[in-house]
């Protein structure tokens, strides 16, 4: 089905099981597609009469707006913007027809048929009629008629004038228009379908098809089995032939940079430290990237396909209901895998209630990049939060090379199996071509971790993940430069958003024990941290905000003076230029995270300092991704000791303006990272030469197909049963 129609488009489909069938989204993303491509003539092939589909397109805001419509299972033809019969044609078709009262009266001698009373029906004679009931008698009193007939879903049994059917009406009608075989797609689920497959054209059989329609007609180049139900499996059909437009690369990452709020697009209420640099890195047109993810709430408009929303990014939105994303997110992202990331599996917490969200929202991820992804393209998948992609995706679309990079740290080995479905996520990551990780520490638990699995395991990288240095210092520049304070005192700063693994309760803490231990600092030290919350609704950090808040207010009590008080709480949003303005204002940067990444902020805050020649101290948690590439530059802390945490915040306050200098020259050339958009075509290449290598002809190519067959296994969950309905 690879070949390419030029101009014309002509999408052939029956209506019951096939356009109307599947679930909601993936008729209306069929619906809104065919909107935006008026290039794609629609043409209905039903067994259905005019009446019918007139009524349905009335009734149902899902149906698609027609050009043609082969209307009583091929009896007629008419023309869906005049609604018109094109008599002519007709005429070919009905040629010899008896009439309905004469076919009526031959068959009465068959109890086992049941006229459709009160369906409407022009051209032919339709009836209910059970399997058994087929018998030799019944097809010699049509043939005697000089009709013929047709028999579908095991039910309905069609008596047709003996030259009509959907595929004849096909053939006399592209003949009139002139529509070349290989610029038609036709779409089927039942054997009054048959004809339709007999003429050439690409084709498509839709999962829930009936048995007997798919083995009627054999998988070859131009047909195509689907593994989708319904509207799903024809938008599959029109992307196989190159009709939509799509991309070399899709980005699949659960948040977009933005969010659509009041009629506009916003930046996201609890932004993510990642958004921004892989915005920068996508912005880059030699990509040819699409950022594929979810939207909850207001619909923005247009729905569907690709819209470009800010500086040329591209985005395609998929719609999540608010209650699923509280399961799949707030439930199980944070409460069930983000402690096995964190390295706390005392806080894992089992919830296999909304297990089937997260399962459910992978699913549709998977349809959805693969909806837009090109033949042979590159997905490039982020973070925790689509673990089951892989899976799905490698089973409805082998063609693609598909990498996955972890933000987040990755466990060890036993911490991961700790996590109540880890057997079904292991063998998902086992789909990958290539994992990605800021250090070597995490990509050797994922080597471990997959260290036995059938066939080949995913190529891993390690590509640490920088900020996009220039532009962070030339808005430093550009910001007003605190005063110099004369009376000693000194800033200590966080930026971090709410979570017990940045172990914010621990920071207090310390400081409460420095102002004990060293009375001169009082009044001397204040510490703000700049702590936003959590979207509404995650509970994974109620105690932690309850533990901070509790501990702030005791620090304050204890030992606030007149003018002064040892912590400013800020637990909000801001704007990045506020978080440059307090980075610049801080003598001393403090991260303390039990686990973590990369930790961006840490580079924002050594470039923001340099770039406007200010000095500077950066405390760093031996267990950030970054203390791997800055070393002991930095001075490194460890949050698990409290005494430590302690004395090297004391070191900190005690360098010298001088030695802060330095520090910050000696930190900022360590800084070597690549900037985002280098990055990002660096892992791109990566994925694609694991997926071109583990594709190629070669000794082991026979593991990799039992691993893909797995991954078809693992895919289930994706494809249930149809419950379309022919009238």
């Amino acid at each position: 089905m690879g070949r390419k129609t030029g101009s014309a488009k002509v999408l052939v489909s029956d209506l019951d099981g096939t356009l109307l069938g599947g679930d909601g989204r993936d008729r209306r993303r069929l619906r809104d597609v065919l909107n935006r491509h008026p290039d794609i003539t629609v043409v209905f092939a039903t067994g259905r009469s005019l009446a019918s589909v007139q009524a349905l397109l009335r009734d149902d805001p899902l149906v698609p707006s027609p050009r043609w419509i082969i209307a009583d299972v091929g009896a007629s033809v008419v023309d869906a913007v005049r609604m018109v019969h094109l008599e002519d044609i007709q005429g070919q078709l009905r040629t010899g027809w008896p009439g309905a009262d004469r076919v009526r009266a031959a068959l009465r001698h068959f109890p086992q048929l049941v006229y459709q009373e009160g369906v409407p029906q022009e051209g032919r004679c339709s009836f209910y009629l059970s399997p058994e009931g087929l018998s030799d008698g019944l097809k010699a009193t049509v043939k005697a008629l000089g009709c013929s007939w047709s028999y579908a879903s095991g039910r309905y049994f069609d008596v047709l004038p003996a030259r009509a059917s959907k595929g004849r009406a096909l053939r006399l009608l592209g003949r009139r228009l002139g529509w070349p075989r290989h610029a038609m797609l036709v779409a089927g689920d039942s054997l009054n379908d048959l004809s339709l497959f007999s003429q050439g054209t690409h084709a498509v059989v839709v999962a829930n098809a009936e048995p007997a329609l798919a083995a009627g007609v054999p998988a070859s180049e131009q047909v195509h089995h689907s593994a989708l139900n319904g509207a799903a499996a024809v938008l599959e059909g029109m992307e196989r032939l190159g009709w939509l437009v799509r991309r070399s690369v899709v980005v699949g990452y659960h948040r977009p940079p933005v969010c659509w709020l009041d009629g506009g697009w916003r930046p996201p209420s609890s932004p993510n430290g990642i958004l921004p640099t892989l915005q920068a890195a996508l912005t880059d047109e030699r990509l040819d990237a699409v950022w594929a993810a979810a939207h909850i709430g207001e619909a923005p408009p247009p729905p569907g396909e690709p819209v470009t929303v800010i500086d040329g990014l591209p985005l395609a939105l998929l719609q999540l209901r608010a209650e699923r994303w509280a399961g799949y997110f707030h439930r199980v992202c944070k409460e069930m895998l983000w402690p096995a990331l964190m390295s706390q599996p005392r806080l894992i917490q089992d919830r296999p209630a909304h297990w089937a969200d997260y399962e459910e929202v992978n699913a549709a991820f998977a349809r959805h990049i693969g909806s837009l992804a090109a033949q042979g393209g590159t997905v490039w998948l982020h973070d925790y939060n689509l673990w089951l992609v892989p899976a799905v995706l490698r089973a409805q679309r082998p063609d693609l090379a598909i990498g996955l990079f972890h933000h987040t740290p990755f466990p060890q080995p036993d911490v991961f199996r700790r996590i109540p479905t880890a057997g079904q996520l292991l063998n998902s990551l086992a789909c990958l071509d290539w994992a990605g990780f800021h250090t070597a520490d995490c990509a050797d638990h994922f080597r471990r971790l997959l260290a036995g699995s059938a066939g080949p395991t995913p190529r891993v990288g390690v590509h640490p993940l920088g900020i996009d240095r220039h532009a962070v210092a030339d808005l430093a520049r550009t910001r007003s430069q605190p005063r110099h304070r004369t009376d000693g005192s000194q800033l200590v700063l966080s930026v971090e958003r709410l979570d017990y693994a940045k172990a914010p309760v621990h920071k207090i803490r310390a400081l409460d024990a420095l102002l004990a231990q060293t009375p001169r600092l009082r009044g001397q030290v204040r510490y703000r941290l700049v702590c936003p919350p959590p979207e509404a609704g995650i509970r994974a950090y109620d105690s932690t905000r309850s533990e901070l808040e509790n501990a702030i207010s005791r620090i304050n009590r204890r030992w606030s003076t007149h003018g002064w008080e040892p912590v400013d709480y800020i637990p909000r949003n801001l704007d990045f230029p506020q978080v440059v303005d307090h980075y610049l204002a801080a003598d001393v940067f403090w991260v303390t995270s039990l686990a973590d990444g990369m930790n961006l902020t840490a580079q924002e805050y050594i470039t923001a300092c340099h770039a406007t020649n200010r000095p500077g101290v950066l405390i760093l948690s031996r267990h950030a991704g970054v203390a791997q590439h800055l070393g002991t530059a930095a001075l490194l802390t460890d949050p698990l000791r409290p005494r430590d945490l302690v004395d090297t915040l004391h070191a900190a306050l005690a360098m010298t303006v001088h030695e802060r200098s330095a520090h910050i020259t000696r930190l900022e050339g360590l800084l070597d990272t690549p900037p985002p958009a280098e990055w990002a075509h660096t892992v791109i290449a990566a994925i694609r030469g694991a997926g071109a290598s583990l594709r190629r002809p070669r000794h082991g190519s026979a593991l990799r197909r039992d691993n893909d067959q797995t991954c078809v296994r693992l895919t289930a969950l994706s494809l249930g049963p149809d419950k379309g309905h022919r009238q």
